[in-house]
């Protein structure tokens, strides 16, 4: 039986937090967009909603030591002591914990390219509501990018095979808009919200293509472009729910990002412009459902939900009906893994987006990483998903797949790093491989610029073909890529 899901006024105003709904990445950069208290008339209230201190909120914002006019920020709003307030910088453009390597206003350096003096990031919430009196929050980015090549299993343009599939030209790819409320259940039940908006080129990837046809964001209407050629540019809204939160629990509802795997949609939180074949071929991007996270244990953070399958917003393909859920821990002070699964019905994945549902399946998926602090510049992560589907149509197309991908990211300092991905992805019996290496560069707290050259290959003349390539030497190839990212 289908289950349609219908909104009430309450969700169409208001999605989820966002907190657990996707694991962001922050291999070499902190992208979290949050912005330092500044001076003004509630800088000695309380901000964050709570009066009693016990619930983290501080009572002052540096007025104390006599700061307060000259923009500099107390520990509590993310600078450091040493970058500025009690040693005659508080003027300087370095407040900020950006400073690095504790040196008193940047003046010295601890890496091979010295230090780099980012400051704090200009955020839209920062400039309308300063002193963060107001619980909701909202931001964006707006993502520009160039490639060379279509990305390997993307033979033409538009074909959403893969991220990247309009090569050769400049391309909007995220035009964001973001707005939520977290839930803090630190001081009793509490609610919140989250709503994700994008227009741009990696639209299609990220709609709810699981529905069927002509449901919320999906085949309804909200592309744009060349039909003939496929669409180029085109509306998502990847996330709209809510959230309840008491204590150490929070529980979600609606249309959420998954939980599965290591790179994720939200350019931002990605160290590489491009994606693995894992993550586009392996991986869901969304769901529809309910999800409940648990943080009362030590180290220990568990998830459990049910979902309408892979992929879908406010609907259900057939009969998609399917478990999320998993746990992460910290097995040591350096090392961090996170276990993650799906199982049931995956509603369009098990039907190969079109085949006509047939009954209850016994699909299974799961996500493994390991994320190890190898020293304070290198960072290791491991990953391998696996992914089986219940053959109900007596097809074998992309249906069991592994993958194992590997990323190890150098941090030079706040501005440069430097990072590296080798992939292996298996499909029916089809291995292909994938080598990317690129850098992050920042000149400005707000903008990152990815450059990267990847090489795509298989041994296989009949892997190659599988993917609708004449041979291996055709599907091998170099590509070259780059885009910025400016948030706000």
């Amino acid at each position: 039986m289908t289950l349609r899901w219908t909104m009430g006024v309450a969700l169409v105003a208001f999605g989820g937090a966002t907190a657990s709904a996707e694991t962001a990445i922050e291999a070499a950069f902190d992208y979290q967009l949050t912005s330092c208290c500044e001076a003004s008339g509630c800088c000695d209230e309380p901000s964050c909603g709570c009066e009693e201190p016990s619930c983290g909120c501080e009572p002052s914002c540096g007025c104390d030591d006599g700061c307060c006019g000259d923009g500099c920020c107390e520990p509590s709003c993310g600078c450091e002591p040493s970058c500025g307030c009690d040693d005659g910088c508080c003027g300087d453009s370095c407040c900020g914990d950006a400073c690095g390597c504790g040196s008193t206003c940047c003046g010295g350096g601890c890496s091979l390219l010295g230090d780099c003096c980012l400051g704090d990031a200009w955020t839209l919430k920062g400039e309308v509501d300063p002193c963060g009196c107001c619980a909701i929050d909202f931001g964006g980015w707006t993502q520009f990018g160039y490639h060379s090549d279509n990305a390997r299993l993307s033979q033409n343009r538009n074909d959403n095979l893969a991220f990247n599939d309009r090569e050769d030209r400049l391309n909007l790819q995220q035009q964001w808009f973001w707005a939520e409320k977290v839930a803090d259940g630190s001081c009793g039940f509490d609610w919140g919200f989250r709503a994700d908006l994008m227009y741009g080129t990696d639209a299609q990837k990220t709609q709810a293509f699981g529905n069927p046809a002509g449901s919320w964001d999906f085949a309804n209407g909200w592309d744009y472009g060349n039909g003939a050629a496929g669409f180029n540019y085109g509306w998502a809204m990847p996330q709209l729910y809510l959230e309840i939160a008491k204590g150490d629990w929070s529980v979600i509802a609606g249309h959420f990002y998954t939980l599965v795997g290591y790179e994720v949609v939200t350019a931002p939180d990605n160290f590489f412009y491009s994606h693995a074949l894992t993550m586009f071929n392996s991986e869901p991007f969304t769901h529809t459902g309910v999800l409940a996270t648990y943080s009362g244990m030590d180290n220990v953070e568990l998830y459990g939900g049910w979902t309408a399958g892979w992929d879908t917003g406010f609907d259900q393909y057939g009969d998609g009906s399917s478990f999320l859920g998993g746990f992460s821990t910290n097995l040591t002070d350096d090392v961090a893994f996170t276990y993650i699964t799906t199982m049931g019905d995956f509603g369009a994945r098990s039907r190969g987006f079109g085949a006509p549902a047939l009954g209850a399946g016994g699909d299974y998926s799961h996500s493994l990483v390991f994320d190890v602090a190898v020293s304070d510049n290198v960072n290791y992560v491991f990953q391998s998903d696996l992914v089986g589907i219940d053959d109900r149509n007596g097809t074998v197309t992309a249906n069991d797949q592994v993958g194992i991908n590997q990323y190890l990211f150098y941090t030079m300092n706040d501005c440069w790093a430097a990072g590296t991905r080798l992939e292996w992805w298996k499909s029916d019996g089809f291995s292909y491989q994938e080598l990317t290496m690129g850098l992050n560069y920042k000149p400005h707290a707000n903008v990152i610029v990815r450059p990267e050259l990847r090489y795509d290959w298989t041994a296989s003349d009949a892997a190659a073909a599988n993917m609708g390539f004449a041979d291996a030497s055709t599907y091998n190839n170099w590509s070259f890529g780059c885009d910025v990212i400016l948030t706000y």
